[in-house]
């Protein structure tokens, strides 16, 4: 169709008399003006699809399921970990606790590190401490970003978001894939996987360079990053580059939590992305930049970002000395303004994230920062919110997200 009007475009055109614009005609609507009329018809038709016909069965999937992108159904096969909606996240089997008692910590530390973690996911078997400490040298051997990359991320606007950055950063890594270079010489497809796996390491080692470089251009242009130090793990490096090796705290909290985000059963949207974009046989460098687009989503990884604006909110309008009752008329205030609290319910889980306890418990365990009066509005907050949530009829408990970003804040503010 569209072939057959260029032409027609064109000779109509040519015959319009110079420095005649074109007009619109009073008949004619622009393209928004005609969408504000139909969407309001299609939101109606969905409505009333959802009402009538949401249990009505098409093959053998509800029309509920449908819509609402997959939900509750069985898709996908997943090896790595397991998400109960009572007990949680599951690594091979592993609880949480399970995990940070057998995964090796890095020299000096009490937290398992990334590294150990990246090797019970991958091969289903605990490292030991000396194969765990060998892995992280040789990720810390290939951790240098090339020099062209180190020019490409300092080109990029300061404005600019880090995930946006970060994403445009992985990209643009993949000129050196292996798994590229050697698709287009010809391998068999039964050695794929190996030409993949280098590319993954190799990903996952220049991650914190990538990272901690555009941090500091973004935060800290002034400030020079420190080099890879080949004796210490992935988060060692990435705390020390970032500024912030000279705290323990943060950086033990960093191996926690980088090891807790590790997987989370295979089908959030950030991790189906990577699958979908993967199955072309993009490499490794393209499927994780894709995944990290979808993860910059504010209801995705960046709800962590939406926790502490909200909760930053609330303390400048509450006060710092809050009571349960303050946090309760906030949470009502927020609830009947049509907002949802950021950080609470989950689409699967039906208890407290195990993650969200996991990190609190490390607060607890750190005396420093019971001071913080961001870590205990956090605490206050999850006292208080499951009953408001649970009354307004929501998935009441909470997140990782409830938590994460307020400790990195909190930290943060305690450093300087």
């Amino acid at each position: 169709m569209f072939g057959r009007s260029v032409p027609l475009a064109h000779s109509l055109l040519r015959n319009v008399p110079a420095g005649v614009g074109l007009r619109r005609w009073a008949s004619t609507k622009t393209l928004r003006e005609t969408l504000q009329e139909v969407i309001p018809a299609k939101q109606e038709q969905l409505k009333k699809l959802k009402a009538e016909h949401s249990q009505t069965v098409v093959g053998e999937v509800k029309v509920e399921n449908i819509i609402g992108g997959m939900r509750g159904l069985k898709a996908m096969l997943w090896e790595a970990s397991v998400l109960d909606p009572n007990e949680g996240i599951r690594f091979h089997g592993l609880t949480i606790p399970d995990c940070q008692k057998v995964l090796p910590p890095a020299p000096g530390g009490k937290e398992m590190t990334a590294e150990s973690m990246f090797w019970l996911l991958l091969t289903g078997r605990v490292p030991s401490p000396n194969e765990s400490s060998q892995f992280s040298a040789e990720l810390a051997e290939k951790a240098e970003l090339p020099a062209f990359m180190e020019k490409f991320v300092d080109s990029l606007p300061r404005t600019l978001h880090p995930m946006t950055q970060l994403g445009m950063g992985v990209a643009a890594l993949n000129h050196d894939s292996q798994f590229q270079a050697a698709y287009e010489r010809g391998i068999k497809k039964s050695e794929y996987w190996t030409y993949m796996l280098e590319d993954c390491l190799d990903l996952a080692a220049k991650l914190p360079a990538l990272a901690a470089r555009i941090y500091r251009n973004v935060y800290h242009p002034d400030n020079a990053i420190a080099p890879v130090d080949k004796n210490m793990d992935l988060v060692g490096n990435y705390s020390n580059m970032l500024g912030f090796g000279h705290n323990e705290s943060l950086t033990e909290y960093l191996r926690l939590y980088i090891a807790l985000h590790g997987d989370h059963e295979g089908g959030n949207a950030s991790a189906h992305t990577s699958h979908l974009v993967g199955s072309t046989l993009s490499d490794p460098y393209l499927s994780y930049s894709a995944a990290l687009f979808a993860l910059a989503g504010p209801l995705h990884g960046l709800a962590n970002q939406e926790v502490l604006r909200w909760q930053m909110a609330m303390q400048k309008e509450i006060g710092e000395n809050v009571s349960h009752e303050n946090i309760r008329d906030y949470l009502w205030k927020t609830l009947r303004s049509g907002q949802v609290v950021p950080g609470y319910g989950h689409g699967v889980l039906r208890n407290p994230d195990p993650r969200f306890i996991a990190l609190q418990e490390f607060c607890k365990a750190r005396p420093e920062l019971q001071g913080s009066s961001m870590i205990q509005l956090v605490q206050k907050t999850a006292e208080v919110a499951p009953d408001v949530l649970k009354e307004h009829g929501k998935n009441p408990y909470p997140n990782v997200d409830a938590t994460s970003g307020m400790f990195l804040y909190a930290i943060n503010s305690i450093s300087h």
